[in-house]
C-alpha cells in the first residue's frame, strides 16, 4: 500500500506547472476521474501510475522533494530540531527499530540518516523499490558524539567493520570504543564504499594517518547521524515518506559518477602529496 502524499502533490503540481486535472490526467494515460479519486484512496494508486506522475513532474523540472526539503527545514530547523533523510531499499514497515540494521555498519546497529537529500538518495538509487524518507529529529535531552575527518573517526569505522581484529587488545582501539559506550546518537562524516577503501589502506599499512586523513577529506560526503539507542529513536519520527521516480533516481547516480571522478583525482593528489607524513597503523595502535 502506497503511504506517499500524492494528493497532496498532485496539487503543488498543478499549480506550478498551471495545468488542470484534465491535463494531468491525459498527460500520465489515466481518466480524470481516476485522477480524482485517488485523492481519497491513495492507498490503492497502482505503482505504474505513481511512476507515471512522478515522472512526469521530474522531467518537467518540479523538483518535489527539495521542494519538501526546504519546506520542512524553514519549519523545524532550529538548535533542537533537524530534518534529516533516510534512504530506503524498499519500505519502512511498522516502527523503527535499531535491530533492523546491519551489524558491520559504520558505528555498529543504529539507524542511519543523513544530512544531505541527494546524498541519501543516491546510496539507494540502484534499487528498483528504494524511496525516500524525511525525518524529524528532536536532540534535546540525549547524549550526543562528535566525529570529524580524523585518526579516532577512520579507527572507529575500520573497528565497526570489523578491520581491526588484530589490535582489539591495543589501548588506543579500548578507549575509543569505551568513548562510545553509553552514547545516543553520533554525528560522524559518512564513509561510502570508496571511502571505506581508502581506510583499508591505512589498516593494511599502505599509507600514513595523515595521508589516510587527506585523502577521505577529500571525498567529504557530508554527515550522517547513527541513532543508537531506543532513547534516541523516541526523539525520531517519519515527516514524509517520498516517491523516487527512475528519472529521479538516475539524476543522483549520474552526479554521484562524475563526483566519483572529480574525488578520485584530488585522492591521487592527497597521497602523494602526503607521502611520508604521519604515522602508520602499526605504530599508532601496537
Amino acid at each position: 500500500m502506497a503511504d506517499y502524499r500524492i494528493a497532496n502533490d498532485i496539487e503543488i503540481v498543478k499549480e506550478l506547472l498551471k495545468m488542470t486535472s484534465g491535463e494531468i490526467a491525459n498527460e500520465i494515460g489515466v481518466s480524470r476521474m481516476t485522477l480524482n479519486n485517488w485523492k481519497f484512496d491513495e492507498g490503492k494508486i497502482r505503482q505504474i501510475n505513481l511512476s507515471a506522475f512522478y515522472g512526469m513532474a521530474f522531467r518537467k523540472g518540479i523538483r518535489l522533494n527539495k521542494i519538501k526539503e526546504q519546506l520542512y527545514k524553514e519549519e523545524y530547523s532550529d538548535e533542537i530540531h533537524h530534518v534529516l533523510f533516510h534512504g530506503a531499499k524498499t519500505v519502512i514497515n511498522g516502527k523503527l527499530d535499531i535491530t533492523k540494521s546491519r551489524k558491520n555498519n559504520d558505528f555498529g546497529q543504529g539507524f542511519y540518516c543523513g544530512e544531505n537529500l541527494e546524498q541519501s538518495a543516491m546510496f539507494v538509487s540502484g534499487f528498483p523499490e528504494s524511496s525516500l524518507y524525511m525525518i524529524g529529529f528532536e536532540s534535546a535531552g540525549l547524549r550526543e558524539k562528535r566525529f570529524t575527518v580524523d585518526r579516532d573517526w577512520m579507527l572507529s569505522i575500520a573497528y565497526f567493520r570489523g578491520r581491526l581484529k588484530e589490535f582489539e587488545d591495543s589501548a588506543v582501539v579500548s578507549e575509543l570504543v569505551a568513548g562510545i559506550e553509553g552514547i545516543d546518537y553520533i554525528i560522524a562524516p559518512i564513509a561510502d564504499n570508496r571511502m571505506f577503501e581508502i581506510i583499508d589502506s591505512f589498516v593494511e599499512g599502505e599509507i600514513t594517518d595523515v595521508q589516510c586523513r587527506h585523502c577521505l577529506s577529500a571525498t567529504n560526503l557530508g554527515n550522517q547521524y547513527v541513532f543508537l539507542t531506543e532513547k534516541a529513536l523516541e526523539q525520531v519520527h517519519i515527516l514524509e515518506h517520498c516517491y523516487l521516480c527512475s528519472e529521479e533516481k538516475e539524476y543522483y547516480l549520474h552526479s554521484g559518477r562524475e563526483s566519483v571522478n572529480i574525488n578520485l583525482d584530488k585522492v591521487k593528489i592527497a597521497r602523494k602529496q602526503y607521502r611520508g607524513q604521519g604515522r602508520y597503523i602499526e605504530e599508532i595502535l601496537r
